[in-house]
């Protein structure tokens, strides 16, 4: 399983996605409830290159798939050039459009990411939910916790009279 790791002096905003094998580290933000990773980001993670990476973006917002207003978000970088540092304005990416591109791009991490990706879709089409057990089994990781949602989506469920009266029904017979 892939780990997001918090990076020292960051303030839990910037993190580091770290593929299970542990070789490949990608930086990615957290912010308004959302991840964001730069193009640089998103090529590292579909193992491609910075100008695939920009076609498909640009096909996508020319396609309406998506908004670029929506989607785009500068941050304040510091990076070297040469012998100084530089703080320069990058461009970096809401969780909608890495998915998007994750759809596009043809690469073997392209490839296994549709693969989970479709994984989770169908268990969700299929049983009508889909969860990250361990995530809610361990909190405190990347993110807000949900279980006190998902209790209260459950409790609510199981108040549903009609639903109550099928199971009843279906004991009794």
């Amino acid at each position: 399983m892939a780990d997001m790791l918090p990076v020292p002096g960051s303030a839990g905003e910037l993190m580091l996605y770290q593929t299970e094998d542990g070789r490949t580290r990608i930086q990615v933000r957290l912010d308004s409830g959302t991840l964001w990773m730069s193009l640089h980001g998103m090529a590292e993670l579909f193992q491609t290159s910075v100008p695939n990476i920009s076609m498909h973006l640009k096909n996508i917002f020319t396609e309406g798939e998506l908004h670029r207003e929506a989607t785009i978000k500068q941050y304040l970088t510091v990076q070297l050039e040469g012998t100084r540092q530089v703080q320069r304005a990058i461009d970096y990416y809401h969780l909608d459009a890495i998915l998007a591109v994750g759809y596009r791009v043809r690469s073997q991490r392209g490839t296994q990411f549709r693969q989970w990706a479709t994984g989770v879709l169908r268990e969700y089409v299929t049983k009508g939910f889909a969860m990250d057990d361990e995530r809610l089994k361990h909190p405190g990781g990347v993110g807000d916790d949900y279980f006190d949602e998902l209790l209260e989506r459950i409790r609510d469920i199981m108040t549903s009279e009609r639903r109550f009266y099928l199971k009843v029904c279906d004991i009794v017979l």
